[in-house]
């Protein structure tokens, strides 16, 4: 029997990928006892957007979602997705502060780590997967799943044997567009299996339609993983459904062995909260359905929404087609950078600036002048000699590991924001999002206080001096 094991997005990927993050931790607390007897792989509920929401959109601190998740579930493996040396934000960060957050994670409930590089530069995910495994903790490194005359089956099984070498204790093939298609799945599956020891798991979107057979082949293939949603907050930019594909493998060798009554019951449990956002408008019906342009400009659901609303700022969404055509430009110039996060942001404004100046690379972002200067990595291929030009005339490119170049931060950071220190926590916050943790912090601050005069005021009325 090859049981195949389910990682449940429903509390990271899925709102992030539908509702752009925003459920809060309170609409998830009354589900994780449920969610914890299912039997599930992993579940999925920390890193990627949601530390961000937390503090900017939700007034949340996101080390206290995690603990109280931590609490409640007792029995099923916590995972979190990482960037690599960007952490949770978009640029990189000295080591001291990529171990130190690693260390924290784990310390607050954290069990297995996915950690990819927007380019699959595996220098980058050296102190990550170090830091993981030196603090007990799974470390997962991801493939960023791309398509390109680069990009074919013996890149990424030279990369996996690489991830293997630095330690990861499992392979994720991390497809953020949803454009691995079900016959290369089952090709990139088998050769990953036949070369490397660890397990092999499979995280896709159902963005292009074609997310469940991909899966289904995967699973032929000899996965051991996939990543999927409970229905109400499943499909469109998000995973695959967990029940459908728990009820397509009852019975065969590959049976899951999960209860498809619980996972009804859960389901339950969220179809008001996915009507709620509907009503709301945070749920925008465009992402529930499939938008098959994917599998041509290998644009991801959340980058989709970015360049609308991009467009939308500049009265320019009558422009939308040629920025998704400049798009796949942009990126063979830059040398085949996967889109996700944070090159997918980076070359989509680059071709929105392309499109809307009238004229190419008249305006660079500096993000896009510090990629070509090689302060994001290495480029999958060499970037186009006159674009490098345009962009950064004859500046240096480094060769070396970008982060070498970054001296310790974290005592830096301490120092800045140690007034509104509460927690050691506080101050990875404060790295990751200086300006949106000092609000958040602040306004702690200010509730606290406000607490403590109301105590101090009753217990006066009370004690009279």
């Amino acid at each position: 029997m090859t049981k195949i094991r389910i990682t449940e997005t429903v509390l990271r990927d899925a709102h992030q990928s539908l509702l752009a993050t925003r459920m809060k931790t309170e609409e998830m607390i009354p589900i994780i006892e449920k969610l914890d007897k299912v039997g599930y792989n992993s579940l999925e509920m920390w890193g990627g957007a949601t530390f961000d929401s937390c503090l900017r959109f939700l007034d949340e601190d996101p080390w206290e979602r995690l603990r109280i998740i931590r609490k409640s579930a007792k029995n099923t493996k916590l995972q979190m997705l990482l960037r690599g040396q960007n952490i949770l934000g978009y640029k990189h960060y000295a080591d001291d502060v990529v171990s130190e957050f690693v260390k924290k994670s784990i310390y607050n409930g954290i069990d297995i780590i996915r950690i990819f590089d927007a380019l699959n530069d595996v220098r980058n995910l050296e102190t990550a997967v170090k830091s993981t495994l030196k603090e007990g903790g799974h470390a997962q490194c991801a493939l960023s799943y791309t398509t390109s005359p680069a990009h074919n089956i013996e890149y990424y099984v030279k990369k996996a044997k690489d991830m293997e070498s630095l330690g990861a204790n499992s392979i994720c093939i991390k497809d953020m567009s949803g454009i691995l298609t079900p016959y290369v799945a089952y090709e990139l599956v088998k050769e990953l299996k036949n070369t490397v020891k660890v397990p092999i798991q499979l995280h896709t979107h159902a963005t292009s339609g074609i997310a469940s057979m991909t899966y289904l082949k995967a699973i032929e293939a000899g996965v051991d993983v996939v990543d999927t949603a409970i229905s109400p907050l499943a499909l469109g930019t998000s995973q695959p459904p967990t029940e459908p594909l728990v009820a397509s493998l009852k019975n065969t060798e590959y049976d899951t062995g999960l209860d498809l009554e619980l996972l009804n019951e859960i389901a339950e449990y969220f179809n008001p909260i996915r009507d709620k956002y509907i009503k709301s408008g945070l749920i925008n019906p465009k992402v529930l359905g499939v938008n098959a342009k994917t599998l041509i400009y290998q644009v991801p659901g959340g980058m989709l929404s970015n360049l609308i609303s991009q467009l939308e700022s500049q009265n320019k969404l009558d422009k939308f087609d040629d920025v998704l055509k400049e798009v796949p430009k942009v990126r063979e110039e830059l040398g085949f950078p996967p889109l996700v996060t944070p090159m997918s942001q980076m070359v989509g404004t680059q071709a929105v600036f392309n499109v809307i100046t009238e004229e190419r690379y008249k305006m660079i972002p500096k993000e896009i002048k510090d990629y070509v200067k090689g302060l994001y990595g290495q480029s999958t291929v060499p970037i186009n000699e006159n674009i490098k030009e345009k962009i950064i005339g004859n500046d240096e490119v480094i060769k070396g590991r970008p982060a070498d170049l970054i001296k310790p931060q974290l005592e830096g950071f301490k120092e800045e924001m140690k007034e509104y220190l509460e927690q050691e926590e506080d101050v990875l916050s404060y790295a990751l999002f200086p300006q949106v943790a000092m609000n958040f912090f602040k306004k702690r601050w200010a509730k606290k206080y406000e607490i403590e005069s109301t105590l101090y005021n009753e217990k006066e009325k009370t004690h009279p001096i």
